[in-house]
């Protein structure tokens, strides 16, 4: 499967099977993180994987109650650690930036494997910190299940080329 074939066709998946994920590809998929890039290749991250069930539920009340982060067998929290020089030239955060590319490259790794994913950011950040016993200069940027997908949703509108894309200047 090439790149483009992953990203046309990945779905953000809400109903995962019981059937464990490989060690071979829960490590593929958490390289595919390792590997990508990072604002000047400082590498700030940590990616928790969570396996065990009771930590998932708790895992799931603290993301809004979504019943399907305990569902699927695991669990990647993808946190970023915070610097004294965290913000870009840019004015972004860079560990924001940094957990956001990592995080694509582990939910496209994971498609291309036939497993699924959804990538969420609606949790409550102190509760997940409790959780897991994170630092208070780490930050969770994305939760994501990893698992086998258990449905196979429709594909949702997208915007045209012409309503996202201008040339030269914003239009």
């Amino acid at each position: 499967m090439d790149v483009f074939t992953a990203i046309s066709n990945r779905r953000s998946i809400r109903k995962y099977s019981s059937k464990p994920v490989e060690e071979e590809k829960l490590m593929k998929v958490l390289e595919a993180g390792r590997l990508s890039p990072s604002a000047n290749n400082r590498q700030n991250w940590k990616f928790i994987v969570v396996r065990d069930e009771e930590t998932r539920k708790k895992l799931a009340a603290a993301c809004g109650n979504n019943t399907f982060v305990a569902e699927a067998p695991v669990t990647l929290v993808i946190c970023g650690i915070m610097t004294d020089n965290d913000i870009m030239m840019c004015g972004q955060p860079r560990h924001t930036v940094d957990c956001s590319i990592a995080t694509s490259f582990m939910i496209l790794q994971a498609y291309e494997l036939g497993l699924g994913t959804c990538w969420l950011g609606a949790f409550r950040e102190p509760e997940v910190k409790e959780i897991l016993n994170i630092p208070d200069n780490v930050r969770v940027v994305a939760i994501t299940p990893l698992g086998y997908p258990d449905q196979e949703p429709v594909s949702r509108g997208r915007k045209s080329l012409n309503e996202v894309v201008c040339f030269d200047q914003y239009k």
